[in-house]
């Protein structure tokens, strides 16, 4: 593996940002410092002027494969986030089949190995009936356990109380979990298919899948997970009401139960149904104004620990039918980075900010070896950035297989020129080096 030398840039790390140089040989960062040799690398890049992270570490994507690859592919979808800065990504189980048992799972992770771009490490799903397979789960080898509360693609929910407390009672590791009670869900569908059959306009649906749903159901989770002591994580937080639940008090290493926001859920609100439609149909909804704000401001004061962006793409075919009809999803993880870095500008949020939300604290969270820093002797996962290099994304720059993005059309004024994977140069100014896959990531955990 070629060394790699980074020359002059401006590393965000640790809540810091100071001038450097950072050297990264055999997959591990060698060194930090100043005034390195360029005679020491095999490659050089000067980051005179540009700022060097920790490559983003995003904990909830949906890559699609097996079952689902008209859709995305673990190839393409890795690859589109490497182009946007994620060295490392969580993939979720609800596919076809859905990996709810370890040789369905291997399977995928064997699939990572032979085209993945980027580092990952995918859920195991659980249903009402596999307690006996979780409990079989290596903890140091697989990211958690992901249990839908409300269904969504694919249709994974876990809808038995005895069921639900077994897993929370039993399983030792961690416990990433969609929130939405499915039965308000249904009853508030009814409602509005009663008036518009299928055809329901899509601003109500964050009326459907309603702050009541989020709130009911992450409640009873974190009591849930307070009664049996289990190390929940609630993923893509869509409403302030839900944010009561979630303690700013303590360090995160010391949290049983921690939060999520999402790139949507902080980007767009009720009123961009109007111009995006079904692209911007996620579950849980996109709801108001109030919501955005106040999850943004739950990123800054800690209550939310991580940012991610439930990558999960569709057709545009699909998204262009009927309400009822039309999934739920869109793609992300291209412009997670440079979407936060667009905050930064508006000045919302602190680069120092930005990294600790999208890789310190996620490598912490999932207690993942050796990621997320910028330190020597942890692996060479980092992003090159150019802060003030506009460009618009349009349907010729989009990568996810799907081809659209709602960001189409918005020009973002932060630019990702590098992205270097287990010390691998995997992106380069437009150009992919994939004579190198990314790695299976592990975890400081035991069974």
């Amino acid at each position: 593996m070629k060394s790699i030398l980074i020359t002059g840039a401006n590393i965000v790390n640790e809540g810091r940002i100071c001038p450097g140089d950072v050297l990264v040989r055999d997959g591990r960062i060698a060194k930090i410092g100043t005034d390195l040799s360029v005679e020491s690398a095999d490659i050089h890049i000067n980051g005179e002027g540009k700022h060097l992270l920790p490559g983003v570490i995003d904990d909830q994507v949906h890559f699609r494969e097996p079952g689902l690859t008209h859709k995305a592919e673990i190839y393409t979808e890795a690859k589109a986030g490497v182009a946007g800065g994620t060295t490392t990504y969580m993939e979720m189980p609800n596919t076809v089949p859905q990996a709810v048992t370890i040789p369905l799972l291997e399977e995928k992770y064997a699939r990572a190995k032979e085209v993945s771009l980027a580092n990952y490490s995918f859920f195991f799903g659980g249903t009402n009936d596999n307690l006996d397979e979780i409990l079989k789960l290596d903890l140091h080898r697989v990211c958690g356990l992901k249990v839908f509360q409300g269904s969504s693609t694919g249709n994974m929910v876990v809808d038995n109380i005895e069921s639900l407390e077994g897993i929370f009672k039993n399983y030792k590791g961690l416990l990433a979990i969609h929130s939405e009670n499915d039965h308000i869900i249904k009853a508030n569908l009814e409602e509005f298919k009663a008036i518009y059959g299928d055809d329901i306009p899509v601003k109500f649906h964050p009326k459907i899948r309603s702050e009541e749903a989020c709130y009911n159901a992450s409640s009873r989770a974190v009591a849930m997970a307070k009664k049996y002591g289990t190390r929940l994580h609630i993923l893509h937080i869509s409403t302030a009401k839900e944010l009561e639940l979630f303690d700013n008090s303590i360090p995160l290493e010391e949290k049983r139960v921690t939060a999520e926001a999402c790139i949507h859920h902080m980007w767009f609100s009720e009123e961009d149904y109007a111009t995006k439609g079904n692209l911007i149909k996620w579950n849980p909804a996109v709801k108001t104004a109030h919501d955005r704000e106040q999850i943004f401001q739950a990123v800054l004061d800690d209550r939310i620990d991580v940012i991610a962006t439930d990558h999960a793409p569709h057709t545009l075919e699909e998204k262009s039918q009927v309400y009822t009809k039309a999934p739920s999803g869109g793609p992300l993880n291209q412009h997670s980075l440079v979407a936060m870095l667009d905050f930064f500008h508006q000045g919302k949020i602190s680069l120092e900010k930005i990294v600790q939300k999208m890789s310190h604290h996620v490598a912490t969270l999932f207690q993942i070896e050796e990621r997320g820093f910028i330190r020597e002797g942890y692996f060479g996962d980092l992003v090159l950035v150019n802060l003030n290099s506009p460009w618009t994304v349009s349907k010729e720059n989009i990568l996810s297989k799907c081809g659209w993005s709602p960001f189409e059309g918005h020009t973002f004024q932060s630019k990702v020129t590098h992205t270097i994977v287990s010390g691998h140069l995997a992106y380069e100014e437009g150009t992919f080096h994939e004579e190198k896959n990314g790695e299976r990531i592990t975890f400081l955990r035991k069974n």
